[in-house]
C-alpha cells in the first residue's frame, strides 16, 4: 500500500489476471469492464503476498467522458505457509481473512484511517488462495531495514516535522483504542468461555514460542517468560489491539497518518499491550540510543499517550518486555519459515541472536 513499492512484477499467469478482472467487475459497483494493466510487488512482510496494480475501469458511472479511468488497487493474497502469528481463537488460521474483517470493523467505526476495501474472496478456486482487494493509498512508508531513523524522508524532515509525525502516530494509536470491540462485532477474536486480557495473551504467546522452538533452548525467552508470569499486572480495561502498531505500518502524507495497515495480529487485550509494542519498536529503530532533533523520546511518547487517554501507565515497562518477548518469538517463527522454504540452512542461529532478542535482553536488564 505504501509509496515504496518499486519492483516490477506480474501476476502468476494470464489466467490469474483474467480471473482477477472478472472478480473486480463483480465487486466494483457499476463496472462493466475492468482491465488490469500493470502489477508491482512492494516490499512486504511474511504474512501475505502483496501486489499493487493499475486497472482501467469502464462504465462505473463516475468515469471520465471517454468512459473509462485508471485506478490503483492493492491485492493481498494468503501465502501457503502456516500463519506467522498465534491463533487468537480456534479456526482463525487465514490471516488474510483476519486482516480484512478487522479492517472492515475499523473502517465502520471511522476513528482512524484505513484503505477503502473492495472485497474479500475466500474461494480458493478464483486465484488459488484466499485474497482481498483494497484501493491504493499513496504516501510515505518508513523503512525498518535500514531504520527510518537513518535514511529516507524522516531523516530529511525538519525537527518540527519529525515531532509532528511521531506525536500524530501516538494520537492515532490512542484513537484506535476508542473502538468498541463488542459493538464492532469483534468477539470472534475471543474463544468462547475464555477471559481476554494479558494473562490470556501471555499464555497464548508462550505456547506459540515453545511450539516454534521445538525443543531448542532459548535462555533469554525462558527468563522473559518467568519474569512476565511473576509480574503479571491486573488489566484495568480491554480494547481492540492493533497488534503491530509502529510507524512502518502507517502510510504518511505531509507527516500525518493517512492509512493504518497490517492487522493480522489483532487481539482483544489491554491498550498497554499495543503501546508497549509501539515503544519497544521505537527502541529497535534507535539502536545507538541517539535521536534526531525533534524526534520525541519514548518517555515523551508514553506521556503523550497518557495525557490523551487519561490512563495510568505504571505497568508499561511490563508490556514493553512482553512486546520484545513476542517479537523474539516471531523471529523464531519467521526463521523456521525460511528454513522450510530452503532460504536458510537448518543450522542457522538467527532465531537465537537477532535485533529482537537484543532488545529483549536490554529491557530485561533494565526492568527485571
Amino acid at each position: 500500500m505504501g509509496a515504496e513499492s518499486t519492483n516490477g512484477g506480474s501476476p502468476d499467469s494470464e489466467a490469474e489476471r483474467t480471473a482477477l478482472q472478472r472478480w473486480l467487475e463483480a465487486h466494483l459497483p457499476g463496472a462493466k469492464r475492468v482491465t488490469v494493466v500493470q502489477f508491482e510487488r512492494p516490499k512486504s512482510g511474511y504474512s501475505a503476498e502483496t501486489l499493487v496494480f493499475d486497472a482501467v475501469v469502464e462504465g462505473d458511472g463516475t468515469a471520465q467522458p471517454s468512459g473509462e479511468r485508471t485506478e490503483r488497487f492493492v491485492l493481498r493474497k494468503e501465502v501457503p505457509d502456516p500463519a506467522v502469528y498465534p491463533q487468537q481463537a480456534p479456526g482463525l488460521d487465514v490471516e488474510i481473512d483476519i486482516q480484512y474483517r478487522v479492517m472492515a470493523a475499523v473502517a465502520a467505526h471511522d476513528a482512524v484511517p484505513v484503505a477503502p476495501l473492495v472485497g474479500y474472496e475466500g474461494d480458493r478456486e478464483v486465484l488459488g488462495t484466499p485474497f482481498f482487494v483494497m484501493r491504493h493509498v499513496a504516501g510515505e512508508v518508513p523503512t525498518e531495514s535500514p531504520p527510518y531513523t537513518e535514511t529516507g524522508f524522516f531523516v530529511d524532515a525538519s525537527p518540527d516535522e519529525r515531532r509532528r509525525m511521531i506525536e500524530a502516530g501516538v494520537r492515532t494509536l490512542a484513537a484506535f483504542h476508542t473502538i468498541d470491540w463488542r459493538a464492532a462485532g469483534l468477539d470472534w477474536l475471543v474463544p468462547p468461555g475464555v477471559e481476554p486480557g494479558t494473562r490470556r495473551q501471555l499464555e497464548l504467546w508462550e505456547q506459540y514460542a515453545r511450539r516454534e522452538l521445538a525443543g531448542r533452548e532459548h535462555p533469554l525467552l525462558d527468563d522473559a517468560f518467568r519474569w512476565l508470569h511473576a509480574n503479571l499486572p491486573a488489566d484495568t480495561s480491554l480494547t481492540l489491539c492493533w497488534g503491530d502498531p509502529r510507524p512502518g505500518n502507517i502510510i504518511w502524507r505531509d507527516f500525518a497518518p493517512v492509512c493504518l495497515t497490517d492487522f493480522e495480529a489483532a487481539a482483544i487485550a489491554t491498550p498497554e499491550q499495543d503501546l508497549g509494542w509501539w515503544l519497544m519498536f521505537d527502541r529497535t529503530m534507535h539502536p545507538t540510543g541517539e535521536r534526531l532533533p525533534g524526534d520525541p523520546t519514548r518517555d515523551e511518547q508514553r506521556d503523550l499517550y497518557a495525557a490523551i487517554t487519561g490512563r495510568d501507565l505504571r505497568d508499561i515497562a511490563y508490556h514493553e518486555v512482553f512486546a520484545a518477548a513476542r517479537y523474539s518469538a516471531i523471529v523464531v517463527r519467521v526463521m523456521n519459515r525460511l528454513v522450510d522454504r530452503g532460504q536458510l540452512p537448518p543450522e542457522q542461529t538467527i532465531w537465537l541472536q537477532n535485533p529482537a532478542s537484543a532488545c529483549l535482553a536490554e529491557l530485561l536488564e533494565e526492568h527485571a
